[in-house]
């Protein structure tokens, strides 16, 4: 089966945070949660099946992440629903950016397909733009 990148009628909107309770910038260590929401617009209901991220600090490092659904899940998402979770990505650096897919399926045609999302910065508090 192949994977289609045709309009799914699926979007992700995304909403970093600086966890700094948690980060210790002496030790190069800087944590952010993000917030996902997928929103299924279409007409059929999808399952989230995989997640690829790029993750790109700012020294320029790149790191790739791919795994089974999201937060130990392969959500099924129904027609004008939502899905939202919460993860967290950990830095060497104050900022960096994430981008990636995922692929889910059509329920009914079984038809695979991608849903992109757009890079998003993750940045500290007080970061030169």
């Amino acid at each position: 089966m192949t994977i289609d990148e045709l309009d799914s009628g699926l979007h992700v909107d995304v909403e970093p945070d600086f966890r700094e309770a948690e980060s210790a910038p002496g030790e190069q260590r800087f944590v952010f949660s993000y917030t996902v929401t997928v929103h299924n617009d279409s007409r059929r209901s999808v399952q989230l099946l995989a997640r690829h991220w790029k993750i790109t600090q700012g020294s320029g490092k790149v790191q790739e992440v791919r795994g089974k659904g999201v937060i130990g899940q392969q959500p099924m998402i129904a027609p004008g629903q939502v899905f939202r979770y919460t993860s967290r990505a950990i830095l060497e650096g104050p900022v960096g950016v994430m981008e990636g897919a995922y692929t889910c399926v059509d329920t009914a045609s079984q038809r695979l397909f991608e849903v992109p999302i757009a890079p998003f910065r993750l940045a500290s508090p007080n970061q030169v733009h």
